[in-house]
């Protein structure tokens, strides 16, 4: 299972089924083993952030991408993230164009 198994038709999933197939994501792939809980739980209200656009109508777009990714480049020592962690989360964002 991959981010974008997740995040596929994110508008029409409740937030139980999108946190069901995260996990199971996480316990599966060993691509993302290397995430601890904060980073997780980070990468979760990411999804639940964009949720929250797609059920009112608002697509994701490159600058929107860039601005989330700016954000975290900034507070990565603050967070916890390595650069693999950035390059991990920035494949999630851009699952969410598709």
């Amino acid at each position: 299972m991959e981010l974008k198994d997740v995040t596929k038709n994110l508008k029409n999933q409740t937030v139980y089924r999108i946190e069901q197939r995260f996990k199971t994501m996480m316990r599966t792939n060993p691509r993302y083993r290397n995430l601890d809980k904060e980073n997780q739980k980070l990468i979760f209200d990411l999804i639940a952030e964009e949720k929250a656009k797609a059920i009112h109508g608002i697509k994701t777009s490159g600058l929107s991408i860039r601005d989330d990714m700016y954000h975290l480049y900034q507070n990565r020592i603050k967070l916890g993230l390595t650069y693999g962690d950035l390059d991990q989360i920035k494949e999630l964002l851009q699952s969410f164009k598709d």
